[in-house]
């Protein structure tokens, strides 16, 4: 049994699978770990989200790939609240930042006010695990961490994210070969509204999709 102390982002999957993430901010290395068995600290542990940032100690074997790790002690510090919308309408601005055949992402920024706020990237299914966007963000596959400590263009942190797929994350196959990522900092306001409004979006909810993440 072997310990890892840092500080972690999480990434709740859907509630059908007993595990969340931890996404290594320094090591860069995604543990599984258990959701449930923690006694009296299971309350702090039932009230993660996807995008909380934690300071915590994991323990479990790293030899053994199947086996999940346990949370030994856990701190919330921070977090980005994250937002899904699946089957969704792609915003024109996407669309016009997709060139075909595109490996990296694109970026453009949103304004408010004459001030950037908020940064919109869209990102080629093509290097994702399955071509998944959304289920790869769940389970913290896709590499954020950056982006979401720094955005490239505008140089804030981010505090709300919106993630958009045309798409139902079990799909056979995939209308538009991108999913985008609206990533707004404190500073949005208005424009932050516009998108929960526009993808019916509850700020105060969890708007993870339900889907058997063993089908896929």
């Amino acid at each position: 049994m072997e310990q890892r102390t840092g500080r972690f982002r999480v990434y709740r999957v859907v509630e059908d699978v007993p595990h969340v993430n931890f996404f290594d901010t320094d090591a860069t290395r995604l543990y599984t770990v258990y959701q449930s068995g923690y006694g009296d600290r299971q309350a702090d542990v039932d009230a993660l989200r996807t995008g909380d940032l934690v300071d915590a100690t994991l323990a479990g074997n790293p030899d053994d790939a199947e086996e999940a790790w346990s949370i030994q002690s856990l701190n919330r510090v921070d977090g980005v609240r994250m937002h899904f919308a699946v089957g969704a309408e792609m915003p024109a601005r996407a669309e016009e930042l997709w060139t075909e055949g595109m490996q990296r992402p694109a970026t453009t920024t949103l304004e408010e006010d004459g001030i950037p706020v908020a940064e919109l990237h869209v990102q080629p299914r093509s290097p994702l695990p399955g071509g998944s966007f959304v289920p790869s963000v769940l389970t913290g596959l896709l590499p954020m961490e950056p982006t979401l400590t720094d955005l490239p263009t505008i140089r804030k942190s981010v505090a709300d994210a919106l993630f958009l797929d045309p798409d139902a994350p079990d799909s056979d196959g995939y209308s538009r070969p991108f999913g985008v990522a609206v990533l707004f900092t404190d500073a949005a306001d208005a424009v932050l509204d516009e998108w929960y409004d526009r993808y019916d979006i509850d700020p105060e909810g969890d708007s993870r999709p339900t889907y058997d993440p063993y089908g896929i």
